[in-house]
């Protein structure tokens, strides 16, 4: 299917009928995952429509997906003190304070790529993806960021072992992944 044709999307509130007639089959047996962005996705395209002016699938662009996620804070559940907190940067707090909650970094950072998927399996193109912009990555930057200091933790990203490594002997790991020591110095 040409998207450039029209520069229309197709907008689907619910899956597709499975060609072997068992469409509430298919549907039973839907993951988790997939259950999850067919909500996210009509949660979106519902934004869309009660926006005023309504938007338009094509006509959508990464500022709007910014208002998305800014209204669904409002429905967040994660405690964010403010730099002005007494308990800003402390990741278990003494006592309740007046912060507001909001939605986690990694509830947005997971909700924005079922929403890029999607996206895609809606006709989108990659280039025109709204969910992909630089402004939506500067984003969930900016806020994972602010509240790793708001709650004195960090998201540092896991290193993986090198492949050539996780291969050679436990002896020879060591000395494959760190620079070698010096010797020691001498006795007296």
């Amino acid at each position: 299917m040409d998207m450039h044709a029209g520069s229309q999307l197709v907008m689907m509130t619910a899956p597709p009928p499975s060609s072997g007639g068992g469409g509430t089959a298919a549907a039973a047996t839907s993951s988790r995952y997939e259950n999850q962005k067919r909500r996210d996705w009509n949660t979106f395209c519902q934004y869309l429509r009660n926006h005023r002016p309504p938007l338009s699938l094509p006509m959508c662009s990464g500022a709007h997906v910014l208002e998305f996620l800014r209204y669904l804070d409002q429905f967040g559940k994660t405690k964010v003190h403010s730099q002005s907190c007494p308990f800003y940067g402390l990741p278990n707090p003494p006592a309740p304070c007046p912060c507001p909650l909001r939605q986690a970094w990694g509830s947005l950072d997971a909700l924005i790529g079922r929403l890029r998927a999607a996206y895609e399996e809606h006709g989108g193109r990659p280039e025109s993806n709204p969910f992909g912009t630089r402004a939506v990555r500067i984003f969930l930057r900016e806020v994972r960021d602010f509240q790793a200091k708001a709650r004195g933790v960090s998201y540092e990203k896991k290193r993986k072992r090198p492949k050539s490594a996780a291969k050679l002997p436990i002896a020879d790991v060591a000395s494959a992944t760190t620079s070698p020591l010096p010797p020691p110095p001498p006795s007296a």
